[in-house]
């Protein structure tokens, strides 16, 4: 597959699905607390529609679904597509320009392709496994980064953080500075264009970080999703909530993993 053609599909849904909406819309709350908007639904509704029109035989997998009809998908043993249609939807229902659209396409317990696109930047990311990353056409590849955490700036989010960390990155933080934006698959690709060093997200669905995480896999950058901040890479793809570490190079991944891990608890 051609990931070309899905990035004028993607680009004419965000703009006539979401940014219409953006700043004009009202929210409301999901049985798990997070908020929704009509235009998550709306552009779910839309890409399903497009996909289906295309690669009819191919399912998909999306945040507004139901968790059966979720777990169905997942457990169909084929390929299928895996749908965040409005990544960053408090950002969006507060009227802060960072969120985007986010799909990516499974197979063999895999994910093979990702594609995200930042309507408020015209910024369009797509990787496909084994063969590199790209952003708006032109290749993505990581520079080295710094060489020291204390030279970094680190994308964490706080407030999901196990309270004793948390308390220690707030008082004796080992980076320069820190920012947390509000959309993990965003995240993923900021930190794949180099514009931040580390990265640390203890809630991630499959949604969230599946087109995400392989964007930045396949620019060069170092990181796992895990199931606590310190504990062992899980790759495994399922439902349930995972922890994202990550950092613009090997060593400071490994730099980054090990300050973590000493100071959990």
């Amino acid at each position: 597959m051609d990931l070309r053609e899905l990035e004028p599909l993607l680009v004419a849904v965000a703009d006539e699905e979401l940014l219409p909406r953006f700043t004009r819309v009202s929210s409301s709350r999901k049985a798990d607390g997070s908020l929704i908007t009509e235009a998550d639904t709306a552009t779910q509704d839309r890409v399903i529609a497009e996909l289906q029109a295309r690669w009819p035989e191919i399912p998909l997998l999306g945040e507004e679904m139901t968790q059966d009809r979720q777990q169905a998908v997942l457990d169909g043993g084929g390929p299928f597509w895996c749908l965040d249609p409005l990544d960053g939807t408090t950002n969006f229902a507060a009227g802060l320009p960072y969120f985007a659209i986010s799909l990516a396409l499974i197979a063999d317990a895999r994910v093979q392709a990702g594609l995200v696109y930042d309507p408020q930047r015209r910024e369009c990311f797509r990787a496909q496994a084994g063969q590199g990353a790209w952003l708006n056409g032109e290749p993505l590849q990581l520079g080295a980064g710094p060489d020291d955490l204390a030279e970094c700036v680190a994308l964490v989010d706080m407030k999901r953080l196990p309270v004793e960390l948390a308390t220690r990155l707030a008082a004796a933080a080992p980076y320069r500075s820190q920012r947390s934006f509000g959309a993990v698959a965003l995240d993923w690709c900021w930190m794949a264009a180099g514009r931040c060093h580390l990265y640390l997200h203890v809630r991630q669905n499959l949604w969230d970080y599946a087109a995400g995480q392989l964007v930045f896999s396949e620019a060069g950058g170092a990181g796992c999703l895990t199931d606590r901040p310190d504990g062992a890479c899980n790759p495994k793809l399922y439902l349930g909530r995972r922890v994202g570490v990550a950092a613009s190079n090997p060593n400071l991944f490994e730099a980054w993993r090990g300050w973590i891990r000493g100071n959990e608890e």
